[in-house]
């Protein structure tokens, strides 16, 4: 047993540790209009206010033996599990939703300690908490452990394309919030588990809260809670994501050659968006992102008076220019980029029937594929100084007439559907 003076102070600081974060997010998210993450401060503060009452009914300290300790404690968690889960609906992601959801956590964070005091001094007004391992306990458990697993499946995603320290810890608290479930409701406060869970359930909460509202202060917010990034927003952030390497390398091609950057990174912005179209995982949807916006890297090796030529390319001039995928390969080598980003930089003018280059494999992957279809089709849409871009149905038809024995037919039809939603979407947004 660990006395209650110990019990008071480590809870009631946790506390307010957690109220800070809470309130941080929720200005944050006033201050940008976003619902979402009002409502996950919402759920801090709320689980600090019932942990606040949870410390002040510490047996012995204030008060003598009562339920309020009981029951506040069981419900920390798994309530705020469930306001946690909240945030991932759509109607949390605008703005409208910002006012009501200040005015709620207010009322719920008034209310939990007014009934907590209340509780206090009424005892009977405390409701009844099902026995330590118990059926209502269990199935509180299974209810609780759901909503805390899809919240850690979510930050793991997030974890996985960003490689943040900071998201992680997001995705461990998590887990140790599920894991203080357990003994929260399978064990007694005289059991030793229950109190290691107890401590548990307080680091978890502070693990979670306090990088996430330092998330939203970010000019690229990562959003682990709610994991919703997209692998476009990888791209257009690529150094707050994917490292300064890459954003200084991306600008030292935009120093070589504007359009050759340009190109890259509309490439890699439609490759990422036909990876998810596709479900390609989010570890190698990162991958996909890196090698989108290098692959090209290697045309910094290539003389400007060919990649800048104002006209069309003589034979000697374009097999130099081919040359570029495996000086690439060999610059990312050197600057120590994982095998499979080297492959897409060296493989990405490959094709399925072999008359690719630099050396006519067939074996690609569906990452090399996707790029490969993106590639050539932004390629065909873009001016050049020899012809003008195609039209989108034209350079769609010639995807498709090569499908199978250039380009994977599935990766064709993937782009056409992003391709189709987006002219969809930039109708509606016209009207």
């Amino acid at each position: 047993m660990f006395s209650s003076e110990a019990h008071f102070v480590s809870v009631v600081l946790s506390s307010l540790l957690a109220t800070a974060a809470g309130v941080a997010l929720s200005y944050g998210g006033w201050r940008r209009g976003d619902a979402r993450a009002v409502l996950v401060g919402t759920a801090f503060t709320v689980m600090a206010s019932l942990l606040l009452v949870h410390g002040f009914a510490s047996p012995g300290f204030i008060v003598e033996m009562n339920g309020v300790v009981a029951f506040t404690g069981a419900a920390t968690l798994p309530v705020g599990g469930v306001i946690l889960a909240l945030s991932a609906l759509p109607s949390t992601r605008g703005p409208r939703a910002v006012a009501p959801l200040l005015w709620l956590q207010a009322v719920l964070m008034v209310g939990v300690v007014a009934l907590g005091l209340a509780a206090l001094w009424l005892p009977e007004l405390v409701p009844s908490v099902p026995e330590p391992a118990s059926l209502p306990a269990i199935a509180v458990l299974v209810v609780g452990l759901a909503f805390y697993g899809v919240l850690a499946l979510r930050a793991l995603h997030t974890v996985l394309l960003t490689r943040r320290r900071a998201d992680l810890g997001v995705f461990v608290g998590l887990v140790w919030l599920a894991g203080a479930l357990v003994p929260a409701l399978t064990q007694s406060y005289l059991d030793l588990a229950w109190w290691l869970g107890h401590g548990l359930e307080v680091a978890g909460v502070l693990l979670v809260g306090l990088p996430v509202a330092a998330d939203l202060f970010r000019a690229s917010p990562s959003r682990p809670l709610a994991g919703d990034l997209r692998g476009a927003e990888i791209v257009s952030a690529e150094e707050a994501f994917l490292g300064s390497q890459v954003g200084g390398l991306v600008r030292l091609l935009a120093e070589k050659d504007e359009y050759t950057e340009g190109h890259t990174r509309r490439v890699a912005l439609l490759a990422v968006e036909v990876g998810e179209e596709l479900g390609v995982p989010p570890a190698r949807l990162r991958e996909l992102a890196t090698g989108g916006l290098l692959h090209d890297i290697g045309k910094l090796s290539v003389p400007d008076e060919v990649l800048k030529k104002p006209g069309a390319l003589d034979d000697a001039e374009y097999a130099l220019v081919q040359k570029h995928t495996v000086w690439g390969d060999a610059l990312l080598g050197r600057l120590g980029f994982s095998p499979r980003i080297r492959d897409l930089v060296r493989d990405h003018h490959e094709r399925l029937d072999g008359t690719g280059y630099p050396n006519g494999a067939t074996a690609l992957s569906l990452e090399t594929r996707v790029l490969a279809v993106c590639d050539v089709y932004d390629a065909l849409r873009s001016d050049r100084v020899y012809r003008e871009a195609w039209v989108h149905e034209r350079a769609i038809a010639l995807l498709r007439d090569e499908a199978e024995s250039k380009f994977d037919a599935r990766c064709v039809e993937a782009l056409s559907r992003v391709l189709d939603r987006e002219s969809a979407s930039r109708t509606l947004l016209a009207v």
